[in-house]
């Protein structure tokens, strides 16, 4: 009992699924925000000269109200003018940024929408648990992973700083546009720098939340044993497979239909393929049968591969009630088949 009892089984798909359908998924946060930052630092490199073109032109309007009288409508249109510019300059970066995040999201997990996270549940603002789930060893770990993360990234950064703060007696001698092109270029390095430590943190970041997740996932082999009973027991299941195994045995019977002696017909709405080998079997054998559409697939597929089809409408009838496929008919209609496979030997100049 102990040994069921202990989550020691990996989870299985449908575990996974159903943790997936409630929003439980592995995130890496670090992950998605690496992401984000790189996809935001080569927006603003890309969208630079847009947004100074559209800085200027801001400056120059302000420069050109310099002597202007204020008043209320002048206010409003300031306020206008500003706004516009702020938001053209913004809106690219921000859906960028936007853009980048659901990229993070769903290289981690696929594309997921649910509303199960959000869905109001007082359990979740039980001040007893919150207290519990702030101090657990969870919280811990979490907390010395950022500031590991975060000493670490700006430590590094600041060690570059400090290189480039050492040439700047030498950058003090050039032009200011040469400066503007130096300050731009350490920039760019202590950003790719930090950006590449924060990438190598989100890596360590992403099997650790994987690995956790996976963990918190794990089943004790009574869970594993009553979930295949629950899934054995399922009706959309059964269903599901009883329409297969119908599905396998109608192929099946269908690719028997061209080895037939005869069909025999209702003419429309019922079809009994027959074959006789004295050989195995002591009276004919019913190859398939059907009715309505399937009765019209046999009949088609013996029109197909020269399978006599004759018209008996009360023999059909009795064939399909009273022989299941791979039967061999009853004594009782042995003379009526007979007489049908006598008039089809015949038709082929075959001898019994």
């Amino acid at each position: 009992m102990a040994d069921d009892a202990e989550k020691t089984e990996e989870p299985t798909p449908k575990k996974i699924e159903d943790a997936r359908k409630e929003g439980n998924v592995p995130k890496s946060q670090d992950a998605s925000g690496v992401v984000t930052l790189f996809v935001a630092i080569l927006a603003v490199l890309m969208l630079f000269p847009f947004m100074a073109k559209h800085m200027f032109a801001l400056s120059s309007y302000y420069f050109s109200l310099i002597g202007t009288p204020l008043d209320k409508l002048f206010m409003i249109d300031i306020a206008i003018v500003t706004i516009k510019e702020f938001l053209l300059m913004v809106i690219p970066l921000a859906t960028a940024v936007a853009i980048a995040g659901i990229i993070g999201a769903v290289a981690q997990f696929g594309f997921l929408f649910t509303t199960k996270s959000i869905t109001p549940d007082l359990k979740k603002i039980d001040p007893i648990k919150g207290m519990k789930n702030l101090f657990s060893l969870k919280k811990l770990l979490e907390g010395v992973k950022v500031t590991l993360k975060s000493f670490t990234t700006l430590g590094v950064g600041f060690i570059f700083f400090f290189y480039f703060i050492i040439e700047l007696p030498t950058v003090a001698l050039f032009g200011l546009h040469d400066q503007l092109e130096w300050l731009k270029d350490k920039m760019m390095i202590i950003a790719f720098v930090m950006l590449f430590i924060i990438f190598v943190f989100a890596i360590i970041d992403i099997v650790i939340v994987r690995k956790q997740y996976f963990d918190g996932l794990k089943m004790s082999k009574q869970e594993i044993k009553d979930e295949m009973k629950n899934m054995e027991g399922d009706p959309l299941i059964k269903s599901k497979i009883r329409q297969i195994q119908m599905q396998t045995a109608r192929k099946r019977m269908m690719a028997e239909v061209p080895n037939a002696d005869v069909v025999i017909t209702n003419p429309t709405h019922y079809a009994v393929a027959i074959k006789y080998d004295e050989d195995k079997a002591h009276a004919p054998i019913v190859l398939a049968k059907g009715v309505d559409n399937i009765a019209m697939q046999i009949k088609k597929i013996a029109r197909e591969n020269s399978v006599h089809i004759v018209q008996n409408p009360p023999l059909a009838r009795s064939l399909y009630k009273e022989v299941e496929v791979d039967q061999a008919i009853p004594e009782a209609l042995f003379g009526a088949v007979a007489e049908v496979l006598a008039y089809v030997y015949k038709m082929s100049g075959a001898r019994r």
